[in-house]
C-alpha cells in the first residue's frame, strides 16, 4: 500500500532522512586498510571524514528512475508511480587524518532497494524495513567535487561517479546556498534552510555500479536538522540537468541539514 504524500509531513524528520539515505549499515564491523590513490594520497578505509552538509529531497517519477538504475536495485516508492530524489552538497573539512585537502561535493541520489529484496515503499520504513540488516540506500547516480585528489578518492576507492566541477557554497544567515557548474554549463543552484540543532548518531548506506553492483556502509554522527517542505532547487543548461529534466522532478518534500563526523567503509556486493 503506497503511502499518501500528505502524511509525510507529520513525521517529517523521520521522512526525509530516510529519503535522503535510508538503511543500515556495518562499518564497525570492518577492518582498517590503508589505500594509495593514483594521486599519491594515503587514506585508511573505513574512512572518517567531518563535513557539514545540506540536502534537498524532491518528488520524481519512479519509471524515469528506474530507467537510470543499474541492473538489481528498484526505486523506493513514495507513492504510485512516484519516487525520492535527493540533491545534495557536501563541505567536507577533514579528510581522515588530513589525507588530503578539503573540498566540496554535490551529489543526485535515488531512494533504491534491491529489486528482489524489501517491498520497495516509503511504508515498509514505517514498518522496520529501515531497521539493522535493511538493504534500503541510496544509489549514487552523480557526484561532482571541487577536487583532482577527491575524484579519484571516490572512484578508486568506491566506484562513485565523481568528476571536478565548480561548486560554490554560500551561507546567507540560516541558509545554505550551493552552485554547481562547469565548462559545459550550469548543473543547479540548491538553497537550503541551514538548522543542525539536534544530535544522533545515523547508519545509512550508499549504492554504485562502477565496478559491479556495491553497497557501502555509512555512520553518521552530528546534528541534524529537518523541514517538511523546504529548500529549492534551479537546473540550469548543463548536459546533467537537461538528464534530469526528464525525470518528471517535483515540489521538494523537505530539507536536510547534517554537522559531524562521516565514516564510510569499504563496499561490498548486495546480499
Amino acid at each position: 500500500m503506497s503511502l499518501p504524500l500528505d502524511s509525510i509531513t507529520d513525521h517529517s524528520a523521520t521522512a526525509i532522512l530516510s529519503a535522503v539515505s535510508p538503511g543500515s549499515a556495518g562499518v564497525s564491523d570492518q577492518s582498517p586498510n590503508t589505500r594509495t590513490l593514483s594521486t599519491g594520497h594515503e587514506v585508511v578505509v573505513p574512512l572518517e571524514t567531518e563535513a557539514e552538509a545540506t540536502a534537498v529531497v524532491v518528488t520524481a517519477d519512479a519509471g524515469a528512475v528506474a530507467g537510470w538504475l543499474p541492473e538489481g536495485l528498484a526505486p523506493l516508492r513514495l507513492a504510485p508511480g512516484r519516487t525520492a530524489v535527493t540533491f545534495l552538497s557536501v563541505d567536507y573539512r577533514r579528510i581522515g587524518d588530513d589525507a588530503m585537502a578539503p573540498y566540496e561535493e554535490f551529489g543526485v541520489l535515488f531512494a533504491a532497494t534491491p529489486a528482489d529484496g524489501p517491498v520497495p515503499e516509503l511504508g515498509a520504513l514505517r514498518r522496520g524495513v529501515a531497521g539493522p540488516g535493511s538493504a534500503l540506500g541510496g544509489y549514487v547516480a552523480a557526484l561532482p567535487v571541487t577536487t583532482e585528489p577527491a575524484r579519484a578518492l571516490g572512484v578508486e576507492i568506491w566506484g562513485y561517479p565523481k568528476s571536478v566541477a565548480d561548486i560554490a557554497v554560500t551561507d546567507r544567515g540560516d541558509r545554505r546556498r550551493t552552485a554547481v557548474g562547469d565548462e559545459r554549463g550550469h548543473v543547479v543552484t540548491l538553497d537550503a534552510p541551514w538548522n543542525p540543532r539536534f544530535r544522533t548518531p545515523v547508519e545509512t548506506a550508499s549504492y554504485t555500479d562502477g565496478a559491479g553492483l556495491e553497497r557501502q556502509p555509512i555512520e553518521l554522527s552530528g546534528a541534524f536538522g529537518a523541514r517538511p517542505l523546504a529548500g529549492s532547487y534551479a537546473l540550469g543548461g548543463h548536459p546533467l540537468a537537461e538528464r534530469l529534466r526528464g525525470l518528471g522532478l517535483g515540489r521538494p518534500l523537505g530539507a536536510v541539514a547534517f554537522d559531524g563526523t562521516v565514516v564510510i567503509g569499504e563496499g561490498r556486493p548486495p546480499v
